[in-house]
């Protein structure tokens, strides 16, 4: 039976008090309550015309006005009266019964590192300071299509180079549950905006982790599909195949509801195959019973600091508690830094190569570095990856012939100083560069499976963990209904961050 608006926002204010106690001693307000609701249910109270889109507009415009100032993860943000106009021709259109899309009403706003006809496009990058795209890509169109609402950008770092979320363009992005701390990346606005209550749904892109760090740092979900599932384009690497787009939300469910808009083949781009995005999207619940488990939070040695190894740990008898056979086990990813590494560094040099001459004091040093190391890769360096990704394929392939999932920590640190511009070290062992202390995402990267970024706990500081599951190669599917069974155990999603005085 459907809900009314007043049943919708009386369970919000009693979700309000969520794990670890209330945000507030007063009863949210109904903007606030809309604002808190799941996405999945925002939209059955649009369609229902319980809830008018302009309402719902003006309570996210307002959510905006009050956490962004802090955390800065909405920029370019389009003009308000154009926003609430936007808002109520979804409105006339739903009064007149034209057929709507899945999301319409949503407000949204786009990753700053896609292209958005008519948006400011400047991939964190002052080279791009001033740019405009004049055509929208594939994601984009396919979020238009379903009838989100745009409302601006999620900042992201330059080129989303890094998982910290820093630019000259826009400056930092903050912890909402802590602003000293970093958002994580590079997909870093669309957590702080999921968390915060400002975005209930949003688009992001996962090379090296950049959908599932940032929903670990801000205490919500990142789901990074099989590659193929979702389509990358305009792209000039179209067979690359690292790097993904993807959905992240509050819950598992509401994440699944944006694969199903987001996945399926599209002719423009030729390295995705066929699915069923309806299938993906459909409701969540098969019992996890029987499922055998990997358990690694370090996978066989990296460094992990104590208090998310503590978080962690405490997780394992939770997924035994749903009927999973947990084991410890640690997956054959020998292969994966070099893979990884070289075939990076390789990508930015033919993306980003031609900007080095014109432009070399314009770029961050990491930047700088990543497209010079792939500059000087030779056949044999480039050879040698190849053929190392396909024994990695194939070791994995094995290593699920008996695990259904792998359980591991998502970072391997809790949310650090955003005043750094990459932590150092972990638990005491020094990074050697940029991204060495996301190896526990980017080893999963090379093996182009699924993998998730799940609300686990928090640190005695109160800094979210997230646990990352892991599933078969195009077992998109049974990964989202274990992750979904273990958060619906947990509810450790439901400890949002304290609005602003």
């Amino acid at each position: 039976m459907d809900l009314n608006r007043r049943d919708f926002l009386g369970a919000a204010a009693v979700a309000a008090v969520g794990v670890g106690g209330p945000r507030a001693a007063a009863a949210p307000a109904a903007g606030d309550a809309l604002c808190d609701l799941e996405a999945s249910a925002q939209l059955r109270l649009l369609a229902t015309r319980a809830v008018s889109a302009q309402e719902l507009m003006q309570a996210h415009l307002e959510r905006i006005a009050r956490w962004n100032p802090t955390v800065n993860a909405i920029v370019a943000r389009t003009p308000e009266e154009e926003c609430l106009a936007l808002a109520r021709a979804v409105d006339e259109r739903r009064a007149r019964g034209e057929p709507l899309g899945p999301l319409a009403g949503l407000p949204w706003a786009f990753k700053d590192l896609e292209p958005v006809v008519g948006q400011p496009w400047t991939r964190g990058s002052p080279v791009f300071r001033h740019a405009t795209a004049t055509a929208d890509s594939l994601v984009v169109e396919r979020l238009k299509r379903a009838g989100v609402v745009p409302i601006g950008r999620t900042n992201s770092p330059e080129f989303g180079m890094g998982s910290h979320t820093y630019n000259p363009v826009y400056g930092t992005t903050r912890n909402p549950y802590d602003p000293s701390k970093s958002a994580g990346g590079s997909s870093g606005g669309a957590g702080v905006g999921l968390a915060t209550g400002m975005l209930a749904l949003a688009d992001g892109s996962d090379l090296g982790g950049s959908l599932r760090n940032p929903a670990n740092f801000n205490n919500v979900v990142g789901f990074r599909p099989t590659v193929g599932l979702v389509p990358t384009g305009p792209s000039a690497l179209p067979f690359y195949g690292f790097a993904v787009k993807g959905p992240m939300a509050r819950t598992v469910a509401d994440a699944a509801l944006l694969l199903g808009v987001l996945a399926g083949a599209d002719p423009r781009d030729p390295g995705v195959y066929e699915s069923d995005p309806a299938a993906l999207a459909a409701p969540l619940g098969r019992d996890p019973k029987g499922t055998r488990v990997a358990w690694c939070p370090d996978l066989g040695g990296l460094p992990l600091e104590p208090a998310v190894r503590a978080v962690l740990e405490a997780q394992r008898p939770v997924l035994e508690s749903l009927g999973c056979v947990v084991e410890e086990a640690v997956p054959p990813l020998a292969h994966a830094d070099e893979v990884f590494l070289t075939l990076r560094a390789l990508r930015s040099f033919i993306v980003w190569g031609g900007l080095l001459e014109a432009h070399r004091a314009e770029l961050k040093p990491e930047a700088v570095g990543e497209i010079e190391a792939g500059s000087r890769l030779g056949a044999r360096e480039i050879g040698r990856a190849l053929t190392a990704h396909a024994e990695l394929m194939g070791a994995m392939r094995r290593f699920h012939e008996r695990h259904d999932a792998i359980a591991c920590a998502v970072n391997q640190l809790a949310p650090f100083d955003a005043a750094l511009d990459w932590p150092h070290a972990v638990a005491g062992r020094p990074m050697s560069h940029y991204i060495e202390w996301m190896q526990s995402a980017y080893w999963f990267t090379a093996t182009w499976q699924p993998a998730i970024s799940v609300p686990a706990g928090f640190t005695p500081g109160g800094l979210p963990v997230g646990l990352q599951l892991v599933g078969r190669y195009r077992g998109d599917r049974a990964l989202l209904e274990l992750a979904h069974a273990f958060e619906q155990a947990t509810r450790v999603g439901l400890r949002r961050p304290a609005l602003p005085a």
